[in-house]
């Protein structure tokens, strides 16, 4: 399988029922820090990497920005948006979870309403409808890496690629190639 086109992007729901290890990895190590990065695509082509507040509402990834801030405007020009977990430590063992996809605005006032309602339940501050941005995204890619310290194996999931592998460590600062591996994917479908 390849990765989705712009045409294939799914909901973070669509995902959980078929990749449920995959996506409670997600939760883990994108929504539980209560925080991510967000790499946006400047006016001049240039990255921008944003921290950002996730928050899974109604089966979809959504991320709220400050009203006319610059990374805002960034996906309002161009939604292409990157998101990855923080990383706490430099062994990596804890993995990296990287989703590619759309940022898709919506200024629906009872999408915003419920979105700040359930913001203020779960994470004790309470945005203001109609004066901030919010974003679903719509999933093309996600990859996962974590890192085994004392091995220095590499451990990688890609989907809708379906691939998840293996790289045996060599050194400190190499490793070998791809061995089939299966620990986060599901390989049939649900």
């Amino acid at each position: 399988m390849t990765a989705l086109t712009e045409e294939d992007t799914m909901r973070w729901a669509e995902i959980e029922s078929r990749q449920p290890r995959l996506i409670e990895f997600g939760r883990r190590r994108l929504l539980d820090p209560g925080v991510v990065l967000v790499a946006t695509i400047r006016r001049d082509g240039t990255p921008r990497l944003s921290p950002v507040e996730p928050y899974v509402m109604d089966g979809d990834l959504w991320l709220s920005m400050m009203w006319g801030s610059t990374k805002a405007r960034d996906l309002l020009r161009d939604p292409r948006i990157l998101v990855h977990s923080v990383i706490t430590s430099r062994d990596g063992g804890e993995g990296e979870y990287k989703v590619r996809g759309r940022a898709e605005p919506t200024d629906d006032a009872a999408i915003q309403r419920r979105y700040a309602d359930a913001v203020a339940d779960a994470l004790g501050w309470r945005p203001v409808p109609g004066h901030f941005h919010l974003f679903a995204v719509d999933v093309t890619d996600i990859t996962v890496i974590r890192y085994d310290d004392a091995t220095g194996d590499q451990f990688v999931a890609r989907w809708p690629d379906g691939r998840e592998f293996v790289r045996r460590g060599t050194s400190a600062t190499s490793v070998g190639e791809p061995e089939t591996y299966h620990d986060l994917l599901r390989l049939s479908p649900a």
